[in-house]
């Protein structure tokens, strides 16, 4: 069978929710259908696909592929060739024309206000980025944008469609590689743009544009930002949150900033507290194990602990035993597996020696002085080869 390129809808009538096409060809399975036309918009330049029915049949997913035609995916059973009717989920497919003529809007103002060029786009479910060429922008130019981008909008300017050829296109804020025919979307006196996503026809559509946060990435600024029902859709959110931090809190919104400040500064107090009276406690129990142990024939203390991992509570115990008087202690962690040995001056025994000998002979990673040394271990068997040349027996 012939493959013929699918005929585009949606690059003339954005709007367009219900069409009648035919059903050309179905794949193997029956799950990837064809059709002559389409008002499906597939994953493409930053953009989510549409979703929807076909058929009465729900629509999840739409691709194109590279000989032009898109393969509408069902989420169950087949179509057969002939007429269909077909319908788009106007929700999803408003919001995506709202985020992306708003990225058309914000990258537009940023080029003109700073000369920053977007170098991609991307939409999310919540919402959608652009990366810009630029390592650093300020709070300042960031809270100017945002005002000229509403300013622009508020004014209702137009946002409209046209086809030129790419050898006579003039004025597009960034060159097409592309040859041919090119749609245009071209925002009334701002921007002109090669692009095939779907489109709201005023900037009216976008208000509130909302720039979220920004982060670095690969050298350059990721700005997040969300628009029109998104935008109030996010903003009821985090008022929400806000009240509700502000219940549990006992807190006035506009003071929960110094509340959460002081919060943060008394955990961090609290937390510091906590450590030491946990470092406290493991130096007891490590005294006290050192007083419940007896002396070896040749007299130093030895003792073998297994834990789950090691820690600096562990650590502290262990320093706190062979702080004794002839001492050696050997902590194995399980996970990951990994040994402390630590040992008094006046034992006899080089523990960084000890440890540095059996990883020579088992593998691992690790090494220390002569009364501390720390280390991973390939396996158990390294374990008990090592709490044997300490003299130790499980």
């Amino acid at each position: 069978m012939l493959k013929v390129a699918t005929e585009r809808l949606y690059y003339h009538d954005s709007y367009l929710i219900e069409f009648e096409g035919q059903v050309v060809d179905v794949s193997a399975d029956g799950r990837r259908v064809y059709l002559d036309r389409t008002a499906f918009y597939p994953t493409s330049g930053g953009q989510p696909n549409d979703v929807g029915e076909l058929g009465g049949r729900p629509v999840v997913e739409v691709v194109d592929e590279e000989d032009g035609r898109i393969a509408h995916v069902l989420a169950v059973g087949s179509l057969p060739v002939g007429a269909v009717s077909g319908k788009i989920d106007w929700h999803r497919r408003y919001e995506h024309m709202q985020q992306h003529t708003g990225q058309h809007l914000l990258s537009a103002v940023l080029m003109d206000l700073y000369g920053f060029q977007t170098l991609s786009f991307h939409m999310g479910d919540e919402v959608s980025t652009i990366e810009l060429g630029t390592k650093e922008i300020s709070e300042k130019q960031l809270l100017a944008a945002e005002a000229r981008a509403n300013e622009l909008a508020r004014a209702g300017r137009a946002v409209r469609i046209a086809f030129e050829d790419a050898g006579q296109v003039e004025g597009l804020r960034n060159q097409s590689q592309r040859l041919g025919m090119l749609r245009i979307i071209e925002i009334e006196g701002l921007d002109k743009s090669a692009c095939g996503g779907t489109h709201v026809r005023s900037l009216a559509e976008t208000v509130p544009v909302q720039i979220r946060k920004i982060e670095k990435v690969r050298g350059n600024v990721r700005l997040e930002f969300v628009c029109g029902e998104r935008a109030v859709r996010r903003a009821k959110q985090d008022f929400k949150l806000l009240q509700e931090l502000s219940r549990q809190t006992a807190t006035a919104m506009d003071k929960l900033p110094e509340q959460v400040a002081g919060l943060k500064d008394r955990l961090s107090e609290a937390e510091k507290e906590r450590q030491r009276l946990a470092e406290d406690l493991a130096q007891r129990e490590g005294r006290e194990a050192y007083a419940a142990t007896a002396a070896s024939g040749d007299g130093v203390r030895r003792a073998l602990w297994r834990v789950e991992r090691l820690s600096e509570m562990e650590r502290a115990k262990a320093l706190a035993y062979a702080a004794g008087s002839r001492a050696v202690v050997l902590v194995v962690g399980k996970q990951p597996m990994g040994v402390l040995i630590a040992c008094s001056a006046d034992c006899g025994i080089d523990a960084g020696a000890i440890l540095k000998q059996t990883l020579a002979e088992f593998g691992g990673r690790g090494g220390g002085s002569a009364t501390l040394a720390q280390g991973s271990l390939p396996d158990e068997a390294c374990a008990l080869a090592l709490a044997g040349k300490l003299g130790m027996v499980e």
